[in-house]
């Protein structure tokens, strides 16, 4: 199968980072018009309309875009304290366990976001200062939910990468 073969799973690799960087762009974009809004507020009394709901948006977007980097670079937040006396072993097979719900949740998480978004399609709803389309925002988190799900499902047959050299 291609995903499974080749060098760790470069593929997945490749597209966990690529939607980390757009999360970034996107980040850094709303960042600054934020910033132009507020300089704007603050200095000659004009701000920018819908800067608000820009920010919601494309914060929205930009978390889910994070999730795949941070799945394939096992950096989600763990709580050791029950497992501070585990074996390594015990330790790997709750890892794989908690890979594989994960796994299971974001391939439910992109499924209902799709049926979100095709909601929101089909009622053509609106932000409401700037009616930016609704859909565009669920259809974007989609692909880095199912993402996010294939590499936790990786993890949970294959191991973590860190085990690999990764």
């Amino acid at each position: 199968m291609f995903f499974f073969e080749g060098d760790k799973l470069k593929l997945l690799s490749v597209l966990a980072r690529a939607c980390a960087i757009l999360a970034g762009v996107l980040l850094t974009v709303i960042t600054l018009i934020t910033c132009v809004s507020l300089i704007g507020r603050n200095t000659i009394g004009v701000t920018l309309v819908g800067d608000y709901e820009l920010t919601a948006v494309t914060a929205g977007a930009a978390i889910a875009l994070f999730m795949p980097w941070c799945q394939l670079k096992r950096e989600n937040i763990i709580v050791d304290f029950f497992t501070a006396k585990v074996s390594s072993g015990g330790i790997a097979m709750l890892d794989r366990f908690g890979s594989l719900m994960l796994g299971l949740l974001m391939f439910a998480l992109a499924w209902r976001t799709a049926i979100g978004g095709m909601s929101a399609y089909a009622s053509q709803t609106t932000t409401m200062m700037l009616g930016f389309p609704e859909w565009i925002t669920y259809w974007l988190m989609v692909p880095p939910f199912a993402l996010t799900g294939v590499i936790a499902l990786y993890q949970v047959f294959f191991g973590n990468f860190s085990e690999q050299g990764e």
